[in-house]
């Protein structure tokens, strides 16, 4: 590993947690948008994260000496989640069936602020590591000056 490997896998993470939260935030924006692009309701998106692995040379270079050789985290993709939609009796809406229920987002925002709350400690638990491996690096340099 590298010296800047460290802050290099926290600084991933804060991308990945960045990112998430801006879907939830997406998420609980559209929660009552009952048309969107395909006519239907929209859909709640979840982030799927992927560990970002070494290149096949260092991988071998870290088998050989017994090192750890991730290279932090990425997000594989942002796929729609299939629950079914809500339906909610309002027979004067103009997206309501026949029977007067329109058809609502899979959005929950108890569950989104759930999970925006989750996003936002592993965003400061990252802030928290890249703050300890740069006081670690400022403490080396000060005992290289003496």
């Amino acid at each position: 590993m590298g010296i800047f490997d460290s802050i290099n896998i926290s600084a991933s993470a804060l991308t990945a947690e960045k990112t998430r939260i801006d879907i939830i935030n997406k998420n609980m924006a559209n929660a009552n948008t009952t048309r969107s692009t395909g006519g239907m309701p929209y859909r709640r998106q979840m982030v799927v994260y992927e560990e970002n692995k070494g290149r096949a040379f260092s991988d071998y270079l870290g088998k050989q000496n017994d090192k750890i050789n991730g290279k932090g985290v990425m997000i594989r993709e942002i796929v729609e989640d299939e629950t079914p939609f809500k339906l909610k009796y309002e027979p004067g809406h103009p997206d309501a069936d026949e029977n007067g229920y329109v058809s609502m987002p899979n959005v929950e925002i108890v569950k989104e602020m759930v999970d925006m709350i989750d996003a936002q400690r592993a965003y400061e638990a990252n802030i928290t590591a890249m703050n300890s491996t740069k006081s670690m690096l400022m403490k080396a340099l000060e005992i290289g000056r003496r």
